[in-house]
């Protein structure tokens, strides 16, 4: 086993809390997309000013491959170690800029400078996933790099799991409304807390002893950018790795995890407190898989399990989100009329304006409540008071019978992303040469996850938006899924048809 004076294990560890803590700043931005659009867009047309949000969170997964070139370029030329050193610092200053930004009302530049703070955060992201994932790749034995580099690809869960654990934290420390009104910040200042750790424990990292016997070598990659992309042999690798494998693994590893709590979010109107919860436990659930389908592909090979994943997510994804939207349907619920109640409160602003909350609240024989709350903000100009625009905010609480039907089902999608994503580190390792590596791999693997994978909840809310017609008001609830699965659907095509079953496993 190729060492330094690092053990295997914490090499994978320092990569892996980095990595993790990475994951968190780029995904707790999507975790509050909603508190986000509601803060930092306009809010005269809340659905305008969400579809603002996600398009801004796209923006992040779009420049990753930008960051994939810079960063990459630099890890084969300088080393995998302070490259991805830098990446992490990036990162958290950009999201804890982003806690400390004025909303729009006060700050009417907010929504630019969080979309450039966002692509800073994509950049930094496309430099760090192919560093670490390279970097323990190269510690590891031929014959285990599924098992050990499955352990980088737990973190993007993780770091998913943590900031829905760390925002449900401050929702119950502080209540809803404190949350909403000052505490969202919070999830986003820790980071440059996280980050501090992680740095102090990378510094104490040696470089990875492929790389650091190749540079002994004189045999660095002069322009790794040329002979990743120039060169007819290793750019038909590029692009197989991109339409064979990244492409279709991007698109379900952010349906399962993200458009699904988008769609509960907001096609269903699920409480968001049940949603994280929920999901909290499927991810936490779900994550050990990782490594048990990265050390399986150690044996069958990584090709059978990542398409293998792609074909289970295609056949089985309507019927998943069908199901959950069932449990949050009216229409399909008994309403006990005798528990309808009603409340209406206001509270006074320092420059006088009044707001007025007025809550219906439905109960069902199942025990899911239904509450439906008009908030208007009401002001003085030349004496006369004046109406502000109402903002109507929905939201199901379901029975607690529910949780484990939402859990299970959510348990399913993440278990179908372990499949595409567990073996995926290697697979990318093993295509390419260690002088250009870095690069090589970085490029495909951001441009399946970033472009592909990141735009999967922009266009599905957006093919769901389109669906409505004045005839169909509600609209297909499940158009949104048609992007991903068709997505997938080409990938495992091309993958079946092109991708060698034995890779080149390049030392």
């Amino acid at each position: 086993m190729k060492k330094s004076n690092q053990t295997l294990y914490s090499v994978i560890g320092a990569s892996s809390l980095g990595t993790l803590i990475e994951w968190y700043d780029f995904y707790i931005f999507g975790s509050l997309s909603k508190t986000i659009s509601d803060k930092f867009f306009p809010s005269a047309n809340p659905t305008a000013a969400f579809l603002s949000t996600l398009a801004t969170f796209a923006a992040g997964f779009i420049v990753r491959p930008f960051g994939a070139l810079v960063f990459g370029r630099l890890g084969d030329l300088l080393g995998r170690k302070y490259t991805f050193l830098v990446t992490l610092v990036i990162m958290g200053g950009s999201t804890f800029c982003i806690g400390l930004i004025p909303g729009y009302e006060t700050f009417k530049a907010a929504p630019i400078v969080i979309l450039l703070l966002r692509l800073l955060q994509g950049l930094a992201l496309g430099g760090e996933y192919g560093g670490a994932a390279t970097y323990v790749a190269e510690h590891a034995p031929e014959n285990r790099r599924g098992y050990f580099t499955s352990w980088i690809q737990t973190t993007a869960t993780l770091g998913l799991f943590v900031s829905l654990a760390v925002i449900l934290c401050c929702q119950t420390m502080l209540g809803k409304d404190a949350f909403n009104d000052w505490g969202w910040r919070i999830p986003f200042l820790l980071s440059i807390v996280l980050v501090g750790v992680s740095v102090v424990i990378r510094l104490k990292m040696h470089e990875s002893p492929l790389f650091t016997q190749l540079k002994a070598e004189g045999k660095v990659s002069k322009n790794p950018l040329k002979e990743s992309f120039g060169h007819k042999a290793n750019l038909k690798m590029v692009l197989l790795a991109l339409f064979g494998a990244t492409m279709g693994q991007g698109v379900v590893w952010y349906t399962g995890q993200f458009y699904a709590q988008t769609f509960l979010l907001n096609t269903c109107a699920i409480d968001a407190t049940q949603v994280n919860t929920w999901i909290g436990i499927a991810l936490l659930l779900g994550t050990p898989f990782f490594v048990v389908f990265g050390a399986l592909s150690d044996k069958i090979g990584r090709k059978t399990i990542m398409l293998a994943g792609m074909l289970i997510a295609i056949v089985s994804y309507r019927a998943i989100f069908s199901q959950f939207y069932s449990y949050a349907d009216l229409s399909k619920k008994t309403e006990v009329t005798a528990l309808l109640s009603y409340s209406k409160t206001e509270t006074m602003g320092d420059a006088g304006e009044r707001t007025v909350h007025s809550t219906t609240l439905h109960t069902y024989t199942d025990s899911s409540k239904y509450a439906e709350t008009v908030t208007q903000t009401f002001t003085v100009k030349n004496g006369a008071e004046q109406a502000g625009i109402a903002k109507t905010a929905k939201s199901v609480t379901l029975s607690s019978s529910y949780a484990p039907k939402v859990v299970g089902l959510m348990f399913l999608l993440v278990l179908f992303v372990t499949m595409v994503y567990g073996p995926i580190a290697a697979f990318l390792v093993e295509l390419f040469p260690t002088h250009i590596r870095y690069t090589s791999m970085s490029l495909p693997y951001h441009i399946g996850n970033g472009v592909f994978g990141g735009l999967v909840p922009f266009i599905g809310v957006l093919l769901y938006e389109y669906s409505k017609t004045p005839a169909a008001p509600q609209g297909d609830i499940l158009a949104g899924l048609w992007y991903p699965i068709g997505v997938a659907a080409l990938c495992f095509v091309i993958g079946l048809l092109y991708v060698s079953t034995r890779q080149p496993k390049h030392s």
